[in-house]
């Protein structure tokens, strides 16, 4: 049995390469896979590995007081949900234009599921997805007010539409909470009093409040693609691009030089062949369709020592 973990910290690093290599070493001896950032603001990241291995990283993680309010969402799963193991120093833990927001310092105050859950549909509430539109398309919280927002650094510059709302409570979700961090951190530094945040995301919420009135599926960065969330209420708000009937299956379009990120219904998927449109069905490039929809990078000469700073090619 495997495992996938969610996780992320704000937790100031002093030397986020040093780190970086380090933390390399210890994904490597415990054959995980994933993508992990590291940053001089803290650590976010997505693994996939044995219970055993799980658990023996988890307890490692844990042990640097750096990281003692660093909390792990887990999944239970077939096999590696990542081919690949990426160990990466970055500017930040989630790309944003808000680099100077410190959420360790500063943050809207946490929710647990049960507070969330008892607060989202009172009327002095707004609900609040920061996530982009190929994630809230797919699922979302009923009634929740959505930012069309294509990328997170698209977020300040949306915060405008939220100032009606700035009498009532703001509730800011996202999958794991990471976003969530600086989302509200941001809202409260643009004048907004009342500023929450669900605590460890929509996944949290699935495994300890059942994911009640959570439509549709949560959006997740590893092979599964999407996940179900809600075992109270579960529906399907998503629809396939081509027919528009409900489907909450994603693909990618077969041809390379689209590459949208969309629902495509299996009937439709087989007709176009993995495309989203009759003229991407058609275009010379078309990857060939094996009804996934997914086309991983092909790693024949992955070595999951790449990366490290003792590593010679």
């Amino acid at each position: 049995m495997y495992q996938v973990l969610l996780y992320y910290c704000y937790t100031p690093l002093e030397n986020p390469e040093q780190f970086r290599d380090e933390h390399h070493r210890l994904c490597l001896a415990l054959d995980l896979r994933g993508r992990i950032i590291v940053a001089a603001e803290g650590l976010n990241g997505t693994v996939s590995g044995t219970r055993e291995s799980c658990a023996t990283y988890m307890a490692a993680v844990k042990a640097d007081p750096r990281f003692a309010a660093l909390e792990f969402k887990i999944d239970d799963v077939a096999a590696h949900t990542f081919q690949k193991l990426h160990v990466r120093v970055k500017p930040e833990i989630v790309h944003s234009s808000l680099h100077h927001v410190r959420p360790h310092e500063k943050t809207g105050q946490h929710l647990s599921p049960e507070e969330f859950k008892a607060l989202k549909d009172r009327d002095d509430v707004v609900v609040v997805d920061v996530r982009s539109d190929y994630e809230y398309n797919l699922g979302r919280f009923k009634n929740a007010v959505t930012l069309d927002i294509e990328n997170f650094r698209d977020f300040p510059d949306r915060v405008e539409r939220l100032k009606e709302f700035k009498d009532k409570k703001i509730l800011t979700y996202c999958t794991g909470g990471v976003k969530c961090e600086k989302a509200s951190a941001y809202l409260l530094e643009q004048g907004f009093e009342n500023v929450y945040q669900l605590h460890g995301g929509i996944i949290k919420y699935g495994i300890e409040a059942g994911g009640e009135d959570f439509d549709g599926q949560c959006y997740v960065f590893d092979n599964r693609v999407a996940v179900d969330v809600n075992r109270v209420n579960p529906t399907v708000i998503s629809r396939c691009h081509y027919c528009q009937q409900p489907s909450a299956r994603l693909i990618n379009c077969a041809n390379p030089h689209c590459n949208a990120h969309l629902p495509l219904c299996e009937s439709c998927g087989e007709t176009l062949q993995g495309a989203c449109s009759e003229a991407c069905a058609q275009h010379p490039d078309k990857r060939v369709y094996d009804g996934t929809g997914t086309y991983p990078k092909l790693s024949n000469h992955y070595n999951p020592a790449q990366g490290l700073a003792s590593y010679k090619a």
